[in-house]
């Protein structure tokens, strides 16, 4: 774990800035549509999804999805929103059932899963694209990377309280704090540099939001990994796992900042 946060801070998190930055709109949404198609098909190969008629559905919940937001398609918050809703529906029955409780709903793992990576990864590019979006995004980013070192070193020095131990064994209620406690912190350094038209207290609400978000959308990775029964949702990262694991906790957060700044 740590190495794969010394990893995202040395290698990954500049070149995604350096992406943000300087790629121009119509790249940077063609960029998020390639990361689209590679989540799809990580998903997909996660739940082993063969059979034509649930292929079928994973391509035209999540591909349509995808193409319509990518090209301009307005859905408003509500789509989001439910999706959101079943990602964290599937935490809950994972945590309170074990994961064998959810497993057997096949068709609605593949919905859900096809929708969180279709529906909600183009706010990424819908977000940067937006007038001031730039600095926007990058401190959304930023934020989920405090969240998650703030949980990680919190959990391992003070860790004592499981969160939810079915979903992820390792979190705790400690950790889960000290990442609240270390994105708020971060969102009212960081708005200074990047964001000065928030006031004190929009950064810190952001802040605040992006931080139980970020946590939320790990888990409900961890939730799809624990009913498919793997441990990595692929291997594009060699020693880091797939494009879902580095991007779970970011996809909630990105939608909720998206409609924030609207």
């Amino acid at each position: 774990m740590l190495r794969t946060r010394l990893w995202t801070a040395g290698v990954a998190l500049p070149a995604v800035i350096g992406i943000i930055v300087f790629a121009p709109d119509a790249w940077f949404s063609a960029f998020i549509g390639a990361l689209t198609a590679w989540a799809l098909y990580e998903f997909g190969a996660m739940f082993q999804v063969r059979d034509p008629v649930l292929l079928l559905l994973l391509i035209a919940a999540g591909g349509v999805s995808a193409l319509g937001l990518l090209s301009g398609v307005s859905i408003g918050w509500e789509g989001p929103a439910i999706v959101i809703a079943a990602a964290v529906a599937n935490v809950w029955i994972v945590g309170r059932g074990g994961p064998d409780r959810a497993a057997h709903n096949r068709v609605f793992n593949v919905l859900a899963g096809s929708l969180w990576v279709g529906m909600l990864f183009p706010y990424f590019a819908l977000l940067r694209n937006a007038p001031g979006g730039v600095p926007m995004v990058i401190l959304m980013l930023l934020l989920v990377v405090a969240s998650d070192s703030g949980a990680y070193f919190s959990g391992r020095s003070i860790g004592r309280t499981r969160l939810i131990p079915r979903v992820s064994p390792n979190k705790t209620v400690e950790g889960a704090i000290g990442g609240l406690v270390a994105c708020v912190i971060a969102g009212l350094v960081l708005r200074v540099w990047l964001t000065p038209a928030l006031s004190a207290g929009s950064a810190a609400f952001l802040a605040a939001c992006v931080g139980v978000l970020a946590q939320l959308g790990d888990l409900a990775g961890s939730a799809f990994k624990r009913i498919a029964g793997v441990k990595d949702s692929g291997w594009i990262f060699p020693g880091h796992g797939g494009l879902l694991d580095r991007t779970c906790s970011l996809v909630f957060a990105a939608v909720f900042t998206y409609y924030y700044v609207r």
